[in-house]
């Protein structure tokens, strides 16, 4: 039969995976690092992976096709779901898999990150600063370039890869138990003791609603619902389009039909935490 389907142009493609994580039916894949329409009878034609293209490279066409076979999505959608290992653990499982999300970058590979307890050693740092420890440029060509001699840098608290919304796995082990941080991209660089503060003991997800294709909701809807949340932070700027994230965030759990402990922190755009 003729009908509606997508085209994807692989010379336009980057390869991020966008359009991979937006089809719910699974009709595309990442191939060799680009996105691929895998099957016809599983591309509804309703063109939800269209607006995540960053590069416009998905196109409606009209051409022959199989019909869009609902039943054979939902029996994909419950394989995939299914996919452990017998007798393993989710983790465990995930682990002999080694599944790179839809962007095919082994970069983006979801895996948890065990971290020993840890101090913060930012307070080594500033007495570095006052006591000189940050030298200043050397006076042989290398303008600019400034090193430490002594002073330990701050260590991280991050427990999780990756942590951008759009690429996040909604089933990934590391959800099962987890205090949420859904935090807004400035948030980390405006907060200067963002990883002590926030990060710590926390599963981060970052998105900026303002440059970002499409809506967070669903994506964090889902990650709530299927998973064993404890508690959901929410960390914004103060400026209005972080408006996006809180109320998706908000609807997100209203949608889960849970009750979980929650709680909005607003960051000044000089780096201050203001009253609520």
């Amino acid at each position: 039969m003729v009908r509606k389907i997508i085209h994807i142009d692989e010379e336009k493609c980057i390869g991020c995976g966008a359009c991979a994580e937006a089809c719910h039916e699974g009709a595309i894949a990442m191939v060799d690092g680009k996105a691929k329409l895998m099957r016809d009878d599983y591309c509804d034609g309703l063109g939800d992976c269209l607006p995540t293209c960053p590069t416009e490279a998905i196109t409606f066409v009209e051409r022959e096709a199989l019909a869009y076979d609902e039943a054979a999505v939902k029996a994909n959608m419950a394989k995939r779901r299914n996919g452990a290992a017998a007798g393993e653990d989710k983790e465990t499982a995930a682990a002999s898999r080694k599944e790179p999300l839809p962007c095919g970058c082994p970069g983006s590979q979801a895996r948890a990150i065990h971290r020993e307890n840890q101090t913060s050693q930012g307070a080594g740092i500033h007495a570095a600063q006052r006591e000189g420890q940050f030298r200043q440029p050397e006076q042989s060509g290398q303008a600019g370039r400034f090193y430490q001699s002594q002073a330990t840098p701050v260590s991280s608290q991050l427990r999780q890869w990756p942590v951008q919304i759009k690429l996040v796995p909604v089933n990934a082990p590391y959800f099962d138990g987890a205090n949420l941080l859904i935090a807004a991209d400035c948030t980390a660089y405006a907060y200067g003791d963002f990883h002590n503060r926030f990060i710590k003991n926390h599963i981060t997800l970052v998105g900026c609603p303002k440059l970002d294709a499409g809506d967070y909701t669903e994506k964090l809807t889902e990650i709530i619902k299927n998973n064993d949340i404890k508690s959901v932070t929410i960390v914004r700027m103060e400026v209005p389009c972080c408006g996006g994230l809180q109320m998706a965030a908000q609807n997100a759990l209203k949608a889960s039909g849970k009750f979980i402990p929650w709680q909005v922190v607003t960051i000044s755009t000089d780096g201050n935490i203001l009253e609520n």
